[in-house]
């Protein structure tokens, strides 16, 4: 998967009065290269609050449709901005209780980091909490996570291509696409649960449970296994490759299978 890809172009509202910082930027341009397109909240004049950042927050809500929330704790150096970022929170949630929101904070510990995890975690939404000092590539990771939905396609390393919508799995050759006809029915489902926990983040695990609901028999695990070799056996074979037991498609023992990028 090329990380051009991984957004497909969701657009990321970002709510922090210190994104004009090098830690920010920084972030900006990782959502960039992921293809996200992060839209700034910026308001202007002399004398900006945390008010001025809450109100063209929720006017860009409405205006851009973003995918996620980026959104700070802290807005300026008074006690009274100091969570100003919950209120923005709560409004968000009032407004959309199905935007997914990723609440940055300096606070890494602390009687304030235990009152913004609190309240972020009394809101009825998808809400995930992060340390302002994480790096950018765990920022956007947590993003993913969050958004949750794969997009149409999603590309594994440079080998393959998987087409959700059209129910159809491609071995890529010199940019050629061909499809792949042996994955079909079971074998697909579970290729395509193996590759939105792979969208969501290349570490992500997909339990036997999620997995076992595609096989057939009395003894689901072990149908499964078979599918899971078949599966295997069909993309080594449409480029040419034969996958180990570490390759492409991992047991994990006792907890489920894990799909990872395979080597050109």
């Amino acid at each position: 998967m090329t990380s051009k890809g991984i957004g497909n172009g969701q657009k990321i509202l970002v709510v922090d009065d210190e994104h004009m910082s090098d830690l920010m930027r920084s972030v900006l341009r990782r959502l960039e290269s992921d293809g996200f397109r992060p839209i700034v909240v910026a308001p202007e004049g002399p004398h900006v609050s945390g008010d001025d950042y809450e109100a063209q927050a929720l006017f860009a809500m409405e205006d851009e449709r973003p995918a996620a929330v980026l959104l700070d704790v802290r807005f300026g150096e008074y006690d009274t901005d100091r969570f100003k970022g919950l209120s923005i929170l709560k409004k968000i949630v009032d407004r959309d209780s199905s935007m997914p929101v990723l609440m940055f904070t300096q606070y890494t510990h602390g009687p304030y980091r235990d009152t913004a995890v609190m309240a972020s975690l009394n809101v009825s939404s998808s809400v995930d909490f992060i340390d302002k000092l994480a790096s950018p590539e765990e920022v956007v990771l947590r993003l993913r996570r969050l958004i949750g939905s794969a997009p149409e396609t999603i590309k594994i390393g440079s080998l393959f291509e998987i087409d959700a919508q059209n129910a159809a799995v491609y071995a890529i050759d010199n940019g050629r696409r061909d499809l792949i006809r042996e994955i079909q029915g079971m074998k697909l489902e579970i290729l395509n649960e193996l590759a939105a926990a792979f969208f969501r983040s290349e570490g992500e695990l997909v339990p036997f449970s999620r997995l076992e609901r595609f096989s057939e028999g009395e003894d689901s695990r072990a149908s499964l296994r078979v599918r899971i070799r078949e599966l295997k056996v069909a993309l080594g074979n449409a480029v040419s490759r034969e996958f180990g037991a570490t390759e492409l498609i991992i047991n994990v023992r006792n907890r489920g299978y894990r799909l990872v990028q395979p080597v050109d």
